[in-house]
């Protein structure tokens, strides 16, 4: 543990802390402020956001530390997401919880507009950075061949679950049809598809619409699940899983691209997550089989190759 503290990258591990400073201030406002935005508690965002946030910089400094190439590059990508993308997206977010007003699709001239923007070319800068990132821990040297897949692949669901974002940013068929009449607008996009209504328990997800945050919660943290999900079957001593980790990964990871998947359709159908129809159900009954059967083969094949355990005397 002293040694991956030694190794990882400083300023993502400051903006770990940071995050989780911000997320106990956040939780201490949602038991203090009654101020809603939008039917939400106005320190909902800030705390989801600083809690994704410090999952993000923490797997980032983790891995940064692992590398044995491009380790200068990888430190200034490092530094340049915290101080273009993680900084000034929360910040952001913060600032316009702290005045009880809107943070994302608001265009009201002036403060809010100008904070929105910020956030926007925040997550671009950050997408990208992280494409990059993602790029060079590829052709690191690994010993471990499951983390070696597991690093990619959870870089790749995760940027895709990063881009659900930018859907929301497009007009609504309302607001669409507002625009093309030539009328002004303060806000411009939406988390859900359909008539919003009322939310769920502490994510505020659509309970009566689609909801695209789903998608995109579910998506960017692909960076942690497959990653920590290597390690696991790492730390498992039963022999048939030394010729099947690998696989597994790969399979976890189709699996979970294919969640993501799901939940985008689902919410683009403007479909709550809590109340999916008979063919949401198919699909994702679909997927769940396609899993399961893909994970026996790889252990089956491996249990195959496996030599053969020698009995102990006794």
């Amino acid at each position: 543990m002293t040694n991956t503290l030694k190794t990882a990258h400083r300023p993502l591990l400051h903006c770990t802390a940071a995050m989780l400073a911000l997320a106990l201030v956040s939780g201490i406002g949602l038991l203090m402020d009654d101020r809603t935005v939008l039917g939400e508690p106005v320190w909902l965002k800030p705390f989801k956001f600083s809690v994704s946030f410090a999952l993000y910089a923490v797997t980032l400094a983790w891995l940064i530390g692992q590398v044995d190439r491009w380790r200068r590059t990888m430190w200034w990508l490092g530094t340049v997401i915290v101080a273009g993308f993680v900084v000034p997206e929360i910040s952001a977010i913060t600032f316009q919880a702290a005045r009880g007003v809107s943070s994302h699709f608001n265009l009201t001239p002036g403060l809010d507009e100008t904070a929105f923007m910020v956030m926007g070319g925040a997550a671009y800068l950050g997408w990208l950075s992280t494409f990059v990132l993602g790029v060079l821990l590829m052709f690191q040297r690994r010993v471990d061949r499951a983390m070696a897949w597991a690093i990619p692949l959870g870089f790749g669901i995760s940027l895709a679950g990063m881009s659900v974002g930018y859907l929301m940013t497009a007009p609504t068929p309302d607001q669409a049809l507002s625009l093309a009449a030539g009328i002004d607008l303060t806000t411009i996009g939406a988390h859900s598809v359909g008539v919003p209504g009322s939310g769920m328990p502490l994510t505020g997800w659509e309970t009566g619409a689609g909801d695209l945050r789903v998608a995109h919660f579910v998506g960017i943290h692909a960076l942690q699940v497959l990653p920590l999900l290597a390690i696991v079957l790492g730390r498992l001593s039963w022999h048939v899983l030394d010729g099947a980790r690998t696989g597994l990964v790969v399979v976890a990871a189709a699996g979970y691209a294919g969640l993501t998947g799901l939940l985008l359709w689902q919410a683009q159908r403007g479909q709550a997550l809590i109340h999916p129809d008979a063919r949401t159900i198919a699909v994702a009954a679909t997927l769940a089989a396609f899993v399961a059967v893909a994970a026996a083969a790889v252990l089956l094949f491996s249990a195959r190759r496996a030599p053969a355990v020698a009995p102990t005397a006794g």
